[in-house]
Order: C-alpha cells, then structure tokens, then sequence
C-alpha cells in the first residue's frame, strides 16, 4: 500500500497541537493510518503553517447563494429578513450557478461537512455533485397553529425527497427557524418528530428579539405589521426569548443554537442548567462575519468559554457573508479576542463541530481510520486550502 506522509510546523490533531516532530501518515484516499515521530522515512512532504483536519460549516444557507453583495451591510436583523423576504425573483440557473460557486468555495478552502438551512429542495441537485457532506436541517417558520399539521407534514415529505436524492452520508432533521416565526404548536409537532436528533434554531441574534418576549416591544412589531399580521404567534412571556422557546423541547436533541449575539450570562446559565435537567446537548454556533455583517456586534464569546459551552462555527449564507470560509471565522475571532489559544479555535472548527454534527466516527480528528480531509493553514488565519 503506498502511504501520503504530511509534516509542517504544527499539526493539528482535532485534540492538541503539535510540534514539528510528528508526521501525519494516510493511504492514498485520506484515510488517517498513524502520527509518527522520528524516523517518517522519504516522501515527506513539507508545509509552513498547520496541518488540521477538514472544517466543519455548522451553520449555513447555500439556498441563499444568489444574493452575494446584494443584501446592504449594517441595517440590522429585522432589516435583513425583510430583504430576504423581498428580495427579486432570481431563476433557476442563476440559483444553481451560485450553488456551485458557494459550494466550490467551501470544499477548496477546507469544508468537508456542512450543516444547511433548507427552505425548498432545489439545493438537492448540486449536493447530489457535491464533495462535502451535508446535514440538511429543514426549516419550519409557520406562525399559526391551525396550519401546524399541515406542515409538519410537508417538510416531512421534503426530508423523504432530500433522504431519497442524497446519499447515506448526508442527514435530515426538520429544525425550527427561531422564536418570532414559529408558533406554540409547531414547537411542539418539532420536538415530537426529532428525538434523539440534531437541530438547529436562529437564537437571539439581535436585542429586538428578547423584547419581542419581555415586555412585547421593538422592531419585530413593525416587521409583523409589514406582512400584514397583527398578533405574534408566541404570546409575551416575560422572559427572554431563549427561556421562552428552549423548554418546549425535552426529546434528547442536539440542539445548535446560532448566532447569540445578544445572549446575557443569565440566559447561559439558564439553558445550560435546563439542557442538563432535561437530557438535552447544547451547541453555541458562533458566525461573527455575519453578526458583524448584519448587526456590527459580535456574540459574548467570553461568556461562552467561561461557561464550558459547547462552541462550533459556521458561515451563514452569502447574503450576510462576503465569504464562506471558516479560516475566516476563526480569524475574526482571532482579531477580537487574540488571547484565545489557537488549539482551541482549531478544535470549535473541526471536532466540536463534527460532534454536533454526529459525523465525529469519521470526521473531525486524526485518528487511525478516519477519512477527516487534510488542510492547510496559514499561522495568521489569512489562507487555507484542502491538501486531501
């Protein structure tokens, strides 16, 4: 068998960062045979920087590929939903090209697994090409619970198509949108139909949200009027809004939590304290080029790895993103909060989020067996590329 030996100035394990010393060892096809110190024998082949594991996108829109620069920067949540919501008709070939472009963008730079928010299921035709793995969350936004049912019932018809089209590698999990879009009833048909699953939630990614709950203020009430509705279809709580939605689920989900820009220490403690009551796995997905893009804040990152969470990345989509690179994300990190040790950066982008994911059997880590990907990262976060 004829063996692929990478060595650079670090490799990045999935658990630690390594010295020079140590050699990575694969087969031909990527599949991890041993890291080995001393003697590696001929046919080394060198690298400056760190050698990790492919990345894992926990967090992303690839139906949304067709508004690259066309969504305005800075305007706010409310602001970028209503853009979304209006934005031009695009046909087909112009929805697929810019598929292909995002998808091609993320396998080159480093991605192997993604986590996507599917709307519809005309992403299902370039997954079917594509190299990355895709854990597709079908999204529900339904506001009233007299249609509940009835689509619960469709999105279960979308996940049988997406399960039928893609192949074994990928998974399906119908995935609540947030807070202000989903009503009391659709929470509880989700939780009914995701035991034991992974999911995802857009959670307080702006402070209109936890007002909307509180006290029954802010911006969202001007986005309700715009679309003709003059009730919510959660009532005010009185709590913040992740104490509102998080106890309608007890099912034993892997929840990914995304964005929480505006989440308080308070909130931290609560949900980490109900998930563990309550037999669920909390996962903090940060996205601080799209916080930054849409509502030029970052989340309370501190706060998270002051609380043990559990931390993962993702891009968004490019309508909030100017790219679609977890290199890129790390780096913003990096830049805000420097003091992070690089070993930790490195492993919210590869295992955590492989663990999220539930491909962390063989993605994520090198360890004897797995077929994680190999790349390349420049030390400053300013490049990477996919070796294997």
């Amino acid at each position: 068998m004829a063996y692929c030996k990478f060595q650079a100035d670090h490799l990045f394990t999935g658990y630690q960062l390594l010295d020079h010393s140590h050699v990575l060892v694969t087969d031909e096809g990527g599949t991890v045979v041993d890291i080995v110190t001393g003697e590696a024998g001929n046919d080394i082949q060198q690298f400056r920087g760190i050698l990790m594991p492919g990345h894992i996108n926990c967090h992303c829109h690839l139906e949304l590929s067709h508004m690259r620069n066309r969504i305005p920067a800075g305007r706010g949540l409310t602001h970028f939903i209503s853009s979304v919501m209006g934005f031009p008709k695009v046909d087909q070939a112009e929805k697929e090209r810019s598929m292909a472009l995002a998808d091609k963008e993320m396998y080159e730079n480093g991605i192997v697994a993604t986590g996507d928010i599917c709307n519809q299921l005309y992403s299902i035709r370039q997954k079917e090409k594509s190299n990355i793995q895709w854990y597709n969350f079908l999204e529900l936004t339904n506001l009233d619970d007299a249609k509940a049912a009835e689509r619960v019932v469709l999105y279960n018809n979308m996940a049988n198509e997406f399960k039928e089209a893609l192949p074994s590698t990928s998974n399906v999990a119908l995935s609540p949108h947030a807070i202000y879009s989903v009503s009391p009833l659709t929470f509880s048909l989700i939780n009914k139909n995701t035991k034991n699953k992974t999911i995802t939630i857009h959670n307080q990614e702006c402070a209109d949200e936890d007002q909307l709950f509180t006290n029954g203020s802010g911006r969202f009430l001007r986005f309700y009027e715009s679309i003709g509705r003059k009730s919510m279809p959660l009532a005010v709580s009185g709590k913040s809004s992740i104490q509102t939605w998080l106890p309608y689920f007890n099912n034993g989900q892997t929840i990914i939590m995304v964005h929480n820009t505006y989440t308080p220490e308070e909130d931290i403690i609560f949900a980490n304290e109900y998930a563990e009551m309550n037999g669920l796995q909390l996962v903090y997905c940060l996205c601080p080029n799209a916080n930054l893009y849409i509502e030029e804040k970052l989340p309370p990152i501190d706060l998270f790895i002051r609380h043990n969470c559990n931390i993962v990345l993702g891009t968004d989509s490019y309508g909030s993103n100017r790219q679609l690179s977890i290199t890129s994300e790390m780096a913003a990190i990096h830049k805000h909060l420097p003091d992070i040790p690089i070993a930790t950066l490195l492993q919210w982008a590869t295992l955590n989020g492989a663990k999220a994911l539930h491909w962390h059997n063989d993605l994520g880590s090198f360890e004897k067996g797995k077929k994680p990907g190999v790349v390349w990262l420049n030390k400053d976060f300013s490049e990477a590329r996919r070796i294997i």
